[in-house]
């Protein structure tokens, strides 16, 4: 799936999960659409003398949906047409970099080539640190995005946030939450973008500068000198050569003893050298080259490599209960819940609630295998690669109270088994039907939920005692 056809996926998801008293689309438009899709998604597979899939069935019922409101809603269809992200920033940025690095007029005198510029020291080391910084963060374990960097993934991810007017406000809200969802499923790809353009651009910068030294040097004849206060001739030959090492020793160029820079010393008042000006212009660009260039260019490679990967393959998990729901209604294989009970015994009753959870996570026509329940401290014995099963459900009882050593253990194993096909069921039934205040259900809801975050699962409450129909 690429990132066109999942942004309108993620986009209706957001609006049929948004819209839960249907006042954006009746019962009958979700059954029409999901008609003609089923028939447009075996037309495309025959057309394509492929077998219909999933992915051709939700690209057709995104469609039609998009469609029908952009009928009914103007603005919209200006929201469904509006670009996904600031594109123009991968093109105005890298151009704004090399017309400014081209123009930086005081890289050195119109007739002078200054062997401690400022500007060209200042490129290099920005750019060396830049490294350093990669190198260090690559380093640190589960090391996050910068603020600033995560604010433009977000604006590169789903533009500006402002909603046109005149749209309902159920529309809007739906709008308001894919942007929240989309910004997330879609970081990667656009981090991808952005340190493409970052590093383009910065190799572009340095691009400009080259080309701002050798286009005066065409026209001018350069001199070469250098002054300082604090340095004498010993540090400025040392700091020289350690800058141009790599020119001289990948590239063979020229280097220069320390009589050379001594005899190119001047004090205030005097003249630089008239001769010997290409020689440093030529060191200069051939450091530039080696170590902001050529680096950045790869650097900008890579990211370009990444991004078109994410863009061709989107990452979207289609094992989630709404995938699931629609596979289901467009005549898939039906789904079957594998329910793994910890140290909590099911009766009957309880047991046919497990019918109405199935069906809200895997679809009308989702089986149930229920499986022997895991004593309290014992360690599952469970096939994770069993093909058969479209989602294994960890169902734990709300009366219990979390322990790190067992339940914490626990799913720390199903988490590393099942890391794709696995979903936290709590049922709130027994502990809700002996417990006359609210606001102790509440407070262990809260735990629970707050226990299974820290071990890497969003849990479910669940009440399967319930009424099938009602919410828990």
């Amino acid at each position: 799936m690429n990132e066109q056809l999942a942004r309108q996926v993620v986009l209706v998801r957001a609006i049929e999960t948004t819209d839960t008293k249907h006042e954006i689309l009746s019962e009958d438009d979700r059954r029409y659409a999901t008609r003609t899709a089923r028939e447009l998604a075996q037309w495309q597979a025959a057309d394509m003398k492929s077998p219909a899939t999933s992915v051709h069935f939700l690209q057709q019922r995104a469609e039609q949906i998009i469609k029908k409101l952009t009928q009914r809603h103007t603005a919209f269809a200006a929201f469904a047409k509006r670009s996904p992200g600031l594109h123009g920033v991968a093109w105005l940025l890298p151009v704004l970099a090399l017309v400014v690095g081209f123009g930086l007029d005081r890289i050195t005198d119109p007739h002078r080539v200054d062997l401690l510029s400022a500007p060209l020291l200042a490129i290099v080391a920005w750019n060396l640190l830049v490294y350093l910084v990669m190198l260090i963060w690559l380093c640190i374990p589960k090391a996050g995005t910068t603020h600033l960097r995560a604010a433009w993934i977000r604006r590169l991810s789903v533009g500006k946030a402002a909603m046109p007017r005149k749209m309902p406000h159920a529309l809007s809200a739906a709008l308001f939450a894919f942007m929240a969802e989309w910004a997330q499923l879609s970081a990667k790809l656009n981090a991808a973008r952005l340190a493409r353009t970052i590093h383009l651009s910065a190799a572009l910068f340095a691009v400009g500068a080259l080309l701002s030294l050798y286009g005066r040097g065409v026209l001018a004849q350069y001199g070469a000198g250098w002054e300082s206060t604090f340095l004498d001739a010993q540090q400025v030959h040392d700091i020289l050569a350690m800058l141009f090492w790599p020119a001289t020793a990948v590239l063979g160029l020229q280097g220069f003893t320390l009589a050379d820079v001594q005899a190119l010393h001047y004090t205030a008042g005097a003249a630089p050298v008239a001769t010997g000006g290409a020689r440093w212009v030529h060191l200069y660009a051939a450091t530039l080259l080696l170590l902001v260039v050529a680096p950045r260019f790869v650097f900008a490679l890579f990211a370009a490599v990444r991004a078109a990967l994410l863009k061709r393959r989107f990452p979207l998990d289609l094992q989630q209960p709404y995938f699931r729901q629609l596979s289901d209604a467009a005549g898939g294989e039906a789904g079957l819940l594998r329910v793994l009970p910890y140290s909590f015994t099911l009766d009957e009753a309880r047991s046919k609630g497990l019918e109405a959870v199935a069906v809200t996570l895997l679809g009308e026509r989702a089986r149930v295998r229920l499986v022997a329940p895991v004593a309290y401290g014992a360690e599952p014995d469970l096939d994770p690669r069993d093909h058969a099963v479209t989602l294994t459900a960890l169902l734990f009882n709300l009366a219990a109270t979390p322990e790190k050593e067992n339940h914490g253990q626990f799913l720390a194993q199903m988490v590393r088994e099942l890391p794709q096909k696995f979903t936290v069921l709590i049922d709130e039934s027994g502990f809700a039907a002996r417990t006359v205040e609210p606001q102790r259900v509440r407070e262990r809801i809260e735990l629970w939920r707050e226990f299974c975050i820290f071990h890497g699962a969003e849990p479910t409450i669940v009440d399967l005692l319930a009424v099938p129909g009602e919410p828990a």
